[in-house]
């Protein structure tokens, strides 16, 4: 699925190359691709504003930052996952609820990047769980720019339980 907004790169063909891109760091060995860090973090309701934030890379100078706001419920266990490929060109951040569906009412969400300029994000209502599978927002609800994935006010339907970023890392940062 092509990123919405702006940043398609091209139509159609931008979903084809980051499932590819997606794709080929999964399957090459293991020693090409730095072993993810993954990180537990709470999520809070409350209406108020949180933010969340990891480093990764060489020095960690490539960051990824988790900002939102959500109603109802209790704390909900989420997880953060960085990981760079060999050569440090390019890195991915995945925020989701490893128990699938949030019960949270997001009023807000943006997933950030730092240190790269993003050339796949996704934002998904559901998150694979047992024999579930993801269920992407529509892409309406959300943009994708060079460096965020954020909800459209008035089109966001209050539902988020993961975000996938792919970034390639900018030339300054080189």
């Amino acid at each position: 699925m092509a990123a919405p907004s702006g940043r398609r790169n091209g139509g159609g063909g931008a979903s084809l190359w980051a499932a590819l891109l997606l794709a080929a760091v999964a399957l090459r060995p293991a020693e090409t691709v730095s072993e993810p860090t993954t990180v537990a973090f709470d999520v809070r309701p409350g209406g108020v504003v949180h933010s969340f934030s990891q480093n990764v890379g060489p020095g960690n100078k490539y960051t990824c930052v988790f900002t939102y706001a959500s109603q109802g419920g209790t704390n909900e266990k989420w997880q953060m996952s960085l990981g760079t490929s060999e050569d440090h060109q390019h890195f991915t951040c995945t925020i989701w609820r490893p128990q699938g569906k949030s019960y949270l009412y997001f009023t807000q969400f943006k997933a950030e990047v730092r240190g790269a300029e993003i050339e796949y994000g996704m934002a998904y209502s559901k998150a694979a769980f047992e024999r579930e599978s993801e269920v992407p927002l529509k892409s309406e609800e959300f943009e994708v720019t060079k460096t965020a994935v954020s909800h459209r006010p008035g089109a966001f339907k209050a539902e988020l339980s993961k975000l996938v970023i792919v970034a390639k890392v900018t030339r300054s940062e080189l």
